[in-house]
């Protein structure tokens, strides 16, 4: 398989030129951005998602996560030490706020590094990228204490999150859902159900992971409005705010895919040994749909992202091929040529290259759009902003994966 080599010409360009780094640097939040500093950021994540992450992919993808004999999750050789290297580094928290451990770059860094993150690797990207969801949830609709519990750990990437959505029955249509959640009397409810489709689930990766499970409560009207989201810790948070005591949950089945098989997608079970594992309760009663589209929002861009990074991986492999292939006479040559010197093949690739660079530019735009939407000074331009990224997020979501 083709190395992966990140394109840092082409997302500096993205980012100086369409994200408009120096326009968001002017902004106090992102006052330390200097071009210095993130064209230091760029080479380091170049080189380390180039020769730590990318030769991973392949023999990932072979070997795959594996259930073991005791409920847990057995990624392939190396994920778990290309894992660690990634917290020692702080990749988790580029573009997240200082206030909890993060670098607290523009989003458009951010997204510079979840590209090439992606290109090496899919499969191992697709942690932190539930991660980076469930962040969001934190920081939009978290209480103070649940903020200071979860968001410096799950920042550093010490521990990890995932998005316990729909069930065996839903599908699409969350309304139907019938996962409980039981007060238990002491500011906690009790979790039980299924959850279906669980991307990184369960582990080896990380200490903790902290899940978001969309669940009813007694009563509960019906359809989307009675849901809520709670946050159930595989390992209850202890004194010191380490993983403790193991909750009742646990992975039951991961499911067989076509592609991307590092990537364990588990079906999830809560309270099967007991009365249901404790859940706390996130952001208020009947607002699991509004939390879930906080962090459903952000794994939309990011899905987009997917699709550009993909197709980067994709162009990288064509162009290696067609420079070693030899087929045909290239016109004007005597000999057998190299496919990339004939006209129809360079076509193609060029126009595969174009479509990617307005894909990185579409995503990149769309990034400085959220930086504005928070960080600008003025409030009517923060509504505006705000309103593009609106627009944008389906377009990006539905026009990057589809070409």
């Amino acid at each position: 398989m083709g190395e992966y080599r990140a394109p840092l010409t082409d997302i500096r360009f993205a980012l100086r030129n369409i994200a408009r780094l120096d326009r968001l640097a002017e902004l106090p939040a992102y006052s330390h951005t200097d071009p210095e500093t993130v064209d230091s950021a760029l080479d380091e994540a170049a080189r380390f998602v180039g020769d730590l992450v990318a030769p991973l992919n392949h023999p990932g993808d072979r070997q795959g996560s594996v259930l073991t004999d005791d409920g847990g999750v057995r990624t392939p050789d190396g994920f778990r030490e290309a894992y660690r290297a990634y917290v020692r580094a702080g990749w988790g928290g580029v573009d997240f706020p200082a206030e909890w451990g993060g670098h607290q770059m523009p989003k458009a860094v951010g997204l510079a590094f979840e590209e090439m993150l992606t290109s090496a690797n899919m499969s191992f990207s697709l942690c932190p990228l539930l991660t980076y969801s469930g962040i969001d949830a934190l920081l939009a609709h978290g209480s103070e204490e649940q903020r200071a519990a979860y968001l410096p750990r799950l920042i550093s990437g010490e521990w990890s999150a995932t998005m316990n959505l729909t069930e065996p029955q839903a599908g699409s249509d969350l309304g139907t859902i019938t996962a409980r959640a039981v007060p238990a009397g002491d500011g906690t409810h009790h979790i039980t159900g299924s959850k279906i489709f669980i991307t990184y689930g369960e582990h080896d990766l990380t200490d903790n992971i902290i899940h978001f499970v969309l669940a009813r409560t007694p009563g509960s009207p019906p359809g989307t409005k009675g849901i809520s989201m709670f946050i159930v810790p595989k390992f209850l948070p202890d004194e010191n705010g380490g993983p403790g005591r193991r909750n009742d949950l646990k992975a039951v089945s991961l499911e067989h895919k076509l592609g991307i098989k590092a990537s364990p997608t588990c079906v999830m079970s809560f309270g099967e040994d007991g009365d249901g594992a404790v859940g706390f309760l996130l952001g208020g009663e009947h607002r699991g749909m509004r939390n879930m589209f906080t962090m459903m929002n952000a794994a939309r861009i990011s899905v987009g992202l997917e699709g550009m990074a993909v197709a980067e991986r994709a162009y990288q492999q064509a162009v290696g091929y067609a420079r070693a292939r030899k087929q045909g006479k290239a016109p004007g040559a005597r000999e057998e040529s190299l496919i990339v010197e004939h006209p129809d093949v360079r076509r193609m690739l060029l126009t595969m290259r174009a479509n990617i660079e307005a894909m990185r530019a579409l995503l990149y735009r769309t990034a400085m759009h959220q930086d504005l939407a928070e960080h600008a000074e003025d409030e009517e331009d923060r509504l505006r902003h705000g309103h593009t990224v609106a627009l944008l997020t389906p377009v990006v979501k539905t026009w990057c994966t589809d070409l």
